[in-house]
C-alpha cells in the first residue's frame, strides 16, 4: 500500500500529561479516570481518543461497504457510530483493550444493518489494525432506542 497521509502526535507526562499533534490541530490535557486509580481530572484519556478515532473511521468506511451490498448513500442518512473502548487488566502489567461498536442506522432493517457492519469491519483501517489483537463487538442499535 502507498502512504497517503501521516498523522503525528507526541505525548508527554504519561496518563496525566498532554498530547499534541505536529500540526497543532490537536492539543489535549490527559487525566487518569478514577476507575484506574486517578483523580478523574478534566482531561481526556487514551481510550477516549482511540474511541473517537475508531468511531469516525468506522463510520467513514461504511460508505465503501455500501457499494458491496448494493446500497445507496441514502442508507447512511441519520446514521452514527459509537465506539466504547474498554481498558482491561488481568494482573499487574497485563493490560488489554476491547471495543464495542454501536451503529445507529435508521434507514436500514436490522439484517441489512448487521451486513453493513460486518462488511465495514473488513474495510475499516482501525478494524484491520486490531484484528486478532482486540476483541471487537459489532452491535446494531434497535430503531426503537435510536432516539
Amino acid at each position: 500500500m502507498d502512504r497517503v497521509y501521516t498523522a503525528e502526535a507526541t505525548a508527554s507526562g504519561a496518563r496525566t500529561g498532554e498530547v499534541r499533534s505536529s500540526d497543532g490541530r490537536l492539543a489535549a490535557s490527559l487525566s487518569r479516570p478514577a476507575e484506574m486509580g486517578g483523580d478523574d481530572g478534566p482531561g481526556t484519556n487514551p481510550e477516549q481518543l482511540f474511541a473517537a478515532g475508531y468511531a469516525a473511521c468506522f463510520h467513514s468506511a461504511m460508505r465503501f461497504a455500501l457499494r458491496d451490498l448494493g446500497l445507496t448513500p441514502q442508507a447512511l442518512e441519520g446514521s452514527s457510530v459509537t465506539a466504547e473502548v474498554h481498558f482491561l487488566r488481568a494482573a499487574p502489567g497485563d493490560f488489554g483493550l476491547a471495543v464495542d461498536l454501536r451503529a445507529r442506522l435508521p434507514q436500514l432493517d436490522d439484517e441489512r444493518a448487521r451486513q453493513l457492519l460486518e462488511r465495514t469491519h473488513t474495510i475499516c483501517p482501525y478494524s484491520r489494525a486490531t484484528a486478532g489483537n482486540v476483541e471487537v463487538g459489532l452491535h446494531v442499535v434497535p430503531a426503537a432506542s435510536a432516539a
